[in-house]
């Protein structure tokens, strides 16, 4: 056993598993947590069923979840997680916007979230401090958060993003890719009549006539992303 090995025995680990759907960044993002004495990988996970197991089977001290995952959303485990597992604390580590998605992550149930860009340092100190029992935002997204509570009336946002439920988000940043109802369905497990009525109400929340206006809307907002 080496001399860094021992060391790590010594004390208690705090468990982590890891559900991200690009290997290269479970991989990288592992090296990282376990070079530190005090911090394990326990287990990693591509989808959603394969977390939902892990979860089970593992039961880890924190998950660290993207949000998007192979045939599945991140939002959608968060909230089956939190379900299932109430006390188990989850943190984002996500390359979307933090501005439009974290306020949507803690009411689903994580405690924090940060983005994959910031340096590796940062990322610790948010998985230390969801450990803790604390929440992790930037100050950015934690002021916002506080004006909303005091009642304050936020400076207006250039889309109208924050208007759309969680799934019609979804939908609308797949149309802005490119995708097409029947894969939007399928990716989402859901039927084609429901996206249909999801694009319904996306136009009537953003006042958009019809479906090229739409589509035009989806990719300029993907675009800015």
């Amino acid at each position: 056993m080496t001399a860094k090995a021992a060391q790590k025995s010594k004390g208690h680990q705090r468990r982590i598993l890891l559900v991200d759907d690009h290997a290269i960044v479970r991989e990288g993002f592992a090296e990282i947590i376990n070079a530190k004495t005090d911090l394990q990988v326990c287990g990693h996970a591509s989808t959603a069923g394969r977390a939902l197991e892990s979860v089970s089977r593992l039961k880890p001290d924190l998950v660290v979840v993207d949000l998007s995952l192979q045939g599945g959303s991140g939002l959608d485990l968060i909230k089956q997680i939190k379900t299932l597992h109430p006390q188990l604390p989850m943190l984002v580590l996500s390359m979307h916007d933090e501005a439009l998605y974290a306020e949507r992550c803690l009411r689903a149930g994580a405690m924090g979230y940060v983005m994959k860009q910031e340096e590796a340092e940062t990322v610790m100190q948010a998985v230390r401090c969801v450990l803790r029992g604390e929440v992790h935002l930037s100050e950015a997204v934690r002021g916002r958060m506080l004006h909303t509570m005091v009642g304050r009336r936020l400076a207006r946002d250039k889309t109208d993003m924050p208007h759309l439920s969680d799934r019609e988000l979804e939908v609308f940043q797949l149309i802005g890719e490119g995708r097409t109802t029947r894969h939007i369905a399928q990716k989402l497990h859901l039927s084609l009549s429901t996206v249909e009525t999801h694009r319904a109400h996306i136009k009537e929340k953003l006042n958009l006539r019809n479906a090229a206006e739409l589509m035009r809307a989806a990719v300029e907002w993907a675009t800015r992303r």
